[in-house]
């Protein structure tokens, strides 16, 4: 691609910033008192209108409409980018096709059992250019086929095709990915990794795949991946991770380190914005401030369920999503 395409892809990605809802929307949407009344019609005048339905949704349709134009977004930025910065959306968007294929495993899991088919299962996203082997998988009929295509792929073998494996599996080689291919993703990957690892292992108890152990050592260290405690699991990550989990001392608190990822990755997404340079740094950081006000949003939607806390703007920005 030529110079004028690079300055194009980047000039994109920074008139994303008017896609993002901000932290006053944000807050106007969590002290709303109903969803459908005040928190859907007040989206329906923000950029996130596209997608949503005013009357009779859901808070889960309400929040997949939310990330549905998040994706959509990030499609119409591949587009402009060149190979490498479509290869950066693609990692950085890699969330969807776990998302995919944990949704198509389930379904594959439930047709399987006696009972069959027992719920509605919501259309995949729609990827694009950004599918990585979302194809492939999704022609699958059985888990243990299913596992075998993504062996085959770039996501690797995720150790097992049980969801708990795939879903890990995909997780830890998404960041690894990520890491390699995006140099100023790789401290949100490598933290991101580690809160993985510390609620998989720590809190919920599972004992991961040992591929996906030792895929995940190449960013936290065969120290952290094989420590028995939480304790010495925090102690021996990298600075690259470790700031994630400073002072969250106890595995059951880990909870509070979401909001502090999504804080950094949104700060250094603004920075990575500023930068005058036509290079891949305003297109991470169009993707991250993107993706940090479609959690915030989905956050505040939930808060919105609950009746609104919109007199407590901190635990607003902080929502989960």
């Amino acid at each position: 691609m030529t110079d004028a395409g690079r300055v194009a892809g980047v000039t994109r990605a920074r008139a994303l910033r008017a896609r993002c809802l901000g932290a006053r929307g944000v807050q106007e949407v969590a002290g709303c008192r109903t969803l459908d009344d005040d928190a859907l019609r007040y989206l329906a005048a923000t950029p996130y209108r596209s997608r949503l339905t005013t009357a009779g949704a859901s808070l889960a349709e309400a929040q997949r409409a939310i990330t549905t134009s998040l994706l959509w977004h990030l499609r119409i930025l591949a587009g402009w980018q060149p190979a490498a910065g479509t290869e950066a959306v693609r990692a950085l968007a890699a969330g969807f096709e776990i998302s995919n294929t944990e949704r198509h495993l389930s379904a594959l899991v439930t047709d399987a059992s006696p009972s069959g088919p027992d719920r509605l299962r919501a259309s995949p996203y729609r990827l694009g250019a950004l599918a990585i082997a979302w194809n492939r998988l999704s022609s699958t009929r059985t888990p243990a086929e299913l596992r075998g295509a993504l062996t085959a792929s770039a996501w690797g073998d995720p150790g097992g095709d049980s969801p708990a494996a795939v879903a890990t599996g995909m997780r830890v080689s998404a960041a690894v990915r990520l890491s390699g291919a995006v140099p100023d993703a790789a401290r949100w990957a490598a933290a991101r990794l580690a809160l993985l690892l510390g609620r998989e292992v720590f809190v919920v108890g599972h004992r991961l795949p040992d591929v996906s152990v030792h895929r995940a050592a190449r960013l936290l260290g065969p120290r952290a991946t094989e420590a028995s405690s939480y304790a010495d699991f925090r102690q021996a990550l990298p600075d690259t991770a470790g700031w994630l989990l400073k002072d969250v001392d106890e595995a059951a608190d880990l909870w509070r380190a979401e909001a502090r990822w999504w804080a950094a990755v949104e700060r250094d997404a603004r920075d990575l914005l500023r930068r005058s340079r036509f290079g891949p740094g305003p297109v991470v950081g169009a993707v991250a401030l993107l993706s940090a006000d479609t959690w915030r949003t989905r956050g505040a939607l939930e808060l919105a369920v609950r009746g609104g806390r919109g007199d407590r703007p901190a635990e607003v920005l902080d929502a989960p999503g």
